[in-house]
C-alpha cells in the first residue's frame, strides 16, 4: 500500500481534496492511495495532511484515542483475536445490561401493568429470547465485513434511506442515554437527598464521556471489569431482600385485561433487549474475518441473557413487596419518593445503614457501563448522516451527543417512569421494522453472507436505491400505529388484544410483519428496476 501527497493538488489529503476521498459532492469514482481495494482504510491515514481535522487526529494519535469512525477496518488492523475477543464480546454486554436499568424493567411489571410475580417472570423470559437475537445475529456482522452496524445498513436501505434510519438510531443513542442518567441521578438522589438531580446526571455523563472518548479498546477494556462489583450489590440486594421475608407471591389474573397487560409489558420487555440491536456489529469490527460466527452469535447471546434475566427478575421480585399493607410501608413510600432508586434504598438502607448507601452509589455508578455503548455509537451514526459529518472526527461526535442527552435528562428528571414506558415502546416499534427489513434482505435477495460485496460501501451507485426500504419502514409504521398502545394513542388491533381503553400492545409484531410482507414486494420491483 502505498501514499502519495502533492503539496499543491491535496492529492490524497481529504481536506485539501474532499473528492479524492470520496467527499464533498461529487461521487465516489476513485479513492486516495491509501485505501485498499476492497475499501479498509488504515489507521495512519487519519493524519495525514495539515488542515486542522488532521492535527486534531494527530493529537488525538499522541493521546491513544481512537481516530477510526466508520471506515472500514483492515484486516491487519483488526487485533481484537482469539478466545479473548469473544470474552470481550460477552462482557461487553454482560456489563451494558448488569444495571439499575434493567432491574427498573423488571419494576415495570407491577407498577404499570399491575401483573403478578409469575406472569412478570414468564414475560421477561420469553420476550428477551425473542429480543435479543437480533442483536446475537448482527454482532456476527463485524468480523466478517469489519464494518458498523449504520454502515452495513447502507446495503438494505442504500446510501439515502439509510439516513432515515441513522436519525432513529441517534434519537434511540441520546433518548437511552438520558433515560439510564435519570435512573442513576434518583439512586445517588436515595443516599444523599442534598445531591440534586441534575448533579447526579452530570457525574454520571461526565465518567462516561471519558470512557468513549478514547474509542473501542477502553469501551471493552471498561466493561470487562465493571459488572464485577454490581453484580456483587445485585446478589447482596437479592440476599438481603430474600431474608427480609417481604416477598409477595401476587397472583396472575385471568382474561383480556391480563392478555393485554402481558403483551404490553412484553413490549416494553421486548424493547429494552433489542435495543442494542443498531450498534451491534459496532463492538466486533476489529475482529477478524476468520472468527468462529456461531460462536461470535453464542458469547453474545450469552453476555445479553444473564443479566437481563437476572436483573428484571430481581427487579420484579423485590417490586411485590410494595403491595404490603395494602401499599402502606417502606417500599412503597420509597418508591413513591424516588423511583427505583428509592425502591432500592428501601431494601439496603434499613438493614445495611452506610454499607447500604455505598451498594447504591455502585449502582448508580453502573450507568457509566451501560450508557457507554450509547455514547460511542452515536459518534458513529452521525458519521453516517453526510459526507461532511463523516469528515468531524469520532471523538467530537462523543462530546457533542454528552451535551445534548444532558440536556435532555435534566429536565426530564421527574418525569422518568413515563418517560422510560413510552420510549422502551418507541425503540421496540421501529428497531422491529429495521429488523424485519434487514434480515428479510439478507436471507431472501442476498441469500446470506456471499450476497455482500463489502468494498461498496462507500460507493452510492453500487448499493440498493433505498427506495423499497423506505417504502416498507412506511408501511412498517402504519403496522405499529394499528397495534400499538399508549397513553395517548390506542390503534385498532391493539384494542382487540385486551380490555377496553388501553388493548394490549402488539405494535412492534405488526411492525415488523407489515415491513417483511412489503419489502419483499418492493424489493422485487426495485431489482428489476435498478438491478441493484
Amino acid at each position: 500500500m502505498s501514499y502519495r501527497y502533492d503539496d499543491n493538488t491535496g492529492y490524497g489529503d481529504p481536506e485539501k481534496n474532499p473528492a479524492e476521498a470520496g467527499m464533498g459532492n461529487l461521487s465516489y469514482q476513485k479513492r486516495p492511495a491509501y485505501v485498499d481495494d476492497d475499501g479498509a482504510v488504515p489507521g495512519e491515514s487519519f493524519e495525514y495532511g495539515n488542515g486542522f481535522i488532521a492535527s486534531m487526529h494527530r493529537m488525538a494519535g499522541k493521546m491513544k484515542i481512537e481516530q477510526r469512525g466508520i471506515e472500514r477496518v483492515p484486516e491487519d488492523e483488526r487485533t481484537d483475536r482469539g478466545f479473548k475477543a469473544y470474552l470481550n464480546v460477552s462482557t461487553m454486554w454482560l456489563a451494558a445490561n448488569m444495571v439499575v436499568s434493567s432491574f427498573a424493567i423488571g419494576v415495570l411489571g407491577k407498577s404499570i401493568f399491575y401483573l403478578g410475580f409469575a406472569d412478570s417472570i414468564l414475560v421477561i423470559l420469553f420476550f428477551n429470547l425473542l429480543g435479543i437475537l437480533s442483536v446475537c445475529y448482527f454482532s456476527t456482522f463485524g468480523p466478517k465485513f469489519g464494518l458498523r452496524q449504520m454502515v452495513l445498513s447502507r446495503f438494505w436501505f442504500g446510501w439515502h434511506g439509510v439516513k432515515l434510519i441513522a436519525i432513529f438510531n441517534v434519537l434511540a443513542c441520546i433518548g437511552w442515554s438520558s433515560v439510564n442518567a435519570i435512573v442513576g441521578a434518583q439512586l445517588i438522589n436515595a443516599v444523599n437527598n442534598d445531591v440534586p438531580g441534575y448533579a447526579g446526571i452530570i457525574i454520571i455523563s461526565v465518567c462516561t464521556f471519558i470512557v468513549t472518548l478514547f474509542g473501542y479498546k477502553v469501551v471493552h477494556a471498561y466493561e470487562f471489569w465493571s459488572w464485577i462489583p454490581t453484580f456483587i450489590v445485585f446478589m447482596i440486594i437479592l440476599g438481603v431482600f430474600a431474608h427480609s421475608g417481604a416477598f409477595v407471591n401476587i397472583p396472575w389474573e385471568t382474561g383480556t385485561a391480563e392478555l393485554g397487560s402481558v403483551l404490553s409489558f412484553g413490549s416494553v420487555v421486548y424493547g429494552f433487549a433489542t435495543g442494542w440491536t443498531s450498534y451491534a456489529a459496532d463492538y466486533t469490527v476489529y475482529q477478524p474475518s476468520t472468527q468462529s460466527r456461531r460462536l461470535v452469535f453464542f458469547w453474545t447471546w450469552l453476555g445479553l441473557i444473564i443479566p437481563l434475566l437476572f436483573t428484571e427478575m430481581l427487579g420484579a421480585a423485590v417490586m411485590t413487596a410494595t403491595s404490603i399493607n395494602g401499599g402502606d410501608n417502606i417500599y412503597q413510600a420509597g418508591y413513591h419518593a424516588s423511583g427505583t432508586g428509592g425502591l432500592l434504598a428501601a431494601v439496603l438502607l434499613p438493614p445495611l445503614g452506610r454499607f447500604g448507601q455505598f451498594c447504591l452509589v455502585i449502582l448508580a455508578l453502573s450507568i457509566i457501563a451501560n450508557n457507554c455503548p450509547n455514547i460511542y455509537s452515536v459518534a458513529l451514526t452521525m458519521q453516517v448522516l453526510g459526507r461532511w459529518t463523516q469528515r468531524v472526527p469520532r471523538f467530537v461526535w462523543t462530546g457533542v451527543g454528552t451535551c445534548v442527552y444532558i440536556a435532555i435528562a435534566i429536565p426530564g428528571y421527574g418525569h422518568f417512569e413515563a418517560v422510560l414506558e413510552n420510549f422502551m415502546n418507541f425503540i421496540g416499534y421501529w428497531l422491529a421494522i429495521y429488523e424485519g427489513i434487514s434480515l428479510t434482505d439478507h436471507f431472501v435477495f442476498k441469500r446470506g453472507f456471499s450476497g455482500y460485496n463489502p468494498a461498496d460501501y462507500d460507493k452510492p451507485s453500487k448499493l440498493p436505491p433505498g427506495i423499497a426500504a423506505v417504502l416498507a419502514f412506511c408501511c412498517g409504521i402504519a403496522g405499529m400505529v394499528l397495534g400499538m398502545s399508549q397513553v395517548w394513542f390506542v390503534g385498532p388491533i391493539a384494542l382487540k388484544a385486551g380490555e377496553a381503553p388501553y388493548g394490549g400492545d402488539v405494535g412492534f409484531e405488526l411492525g415488523f410483519l407489515f415491513a417483511t410482507v412489503s419489502y419483499l414486494v418492493f424489493r422485487t420491483i426495485e431489482l428489476r428496476i435498478f438491478h441493484r
